[in-house]
């Protein structure tokens, strides 16, 4: 069991049978009345997003999830399959399993498998990937005083903006928690 005091992001509890994964809490302490904690939970198995009020202090139990490394191999159109670093086993999850996720996967991207009671719910991405531009349109010149951005379209699919003196080729990192630019490679 954990106090509602204790919540951080990324903290996995469960809640009326399901697993959630704290996102953003907020504790709050009104002038009249008790304090409370404002959360916003991921269900972990059908990826919901939910707004839940505590009061200060409740008990809620823990969800131990186990975090196993993996490789992810490839994409045969419906699922994506990724190997067990220690088993050599192959998993299969489908698009919704990966959520927003799926954006930033290429060949051979090492991740953690998240498993509860044995059952894999998801995966963990790094926190940043290294991913080559394929498509951008080219840079103003003196277009630079706005320190604008352009759309630039990444060799997984994803289309994220980046500064105007990234040109096609370039490798860039990727932030995969908030899908932005960090920095040129």
């Amino acid at each position: 069991m954990i106090s509602t005091n204790e919540f951080k992001t990324g903290l996995t509890i469960e809640l009326d049978g399901d697993v959630y994964q704290v996102i953003e809490f907020l504790h709050v302490k009104p002038g009249k009345g008790s304090p409370f904690v404002r959360t916003k939970l991921r269900n972990l198995r059908t990826g919901a997003v939910v707004e839940r009020t505590f009061p200060a202090g409740e008990k809620v139990p823990r969800a131990h999830l186990d975090r196993r490394q993996a490789q992810y191999l490839y994409n045969d159109g419906t699922n994506y399959y990724f190997m067990d670093m220690e088993s050599y086993e192959q998993t299969a999850l489908s698009e919704k399993d990966l959520g927003e996720g799926v954006k930033f996967l290429k060949e051979n991207l090492e991740i953690s498998l998240l498993l509860y009671q044995g059952k894999v719910l998801g995966v963990e991405l790094p926190n940043t990937v290294d991913l080559r531009v394929v498509e951008t349109p080219p840079g103003v010149k003196g277009d630079t005083a706005a320190g604008g951005s352009k759309p630039a379209k990444l060799e997984t699919g994803a289309v994220i903006q980046v500064p105007l003196f990234v040109e096609e080729g370039d490798v860039i990192q990727v932030d995969t928690r908030t899908g932005e630019y960090l920095k040129r490679v």
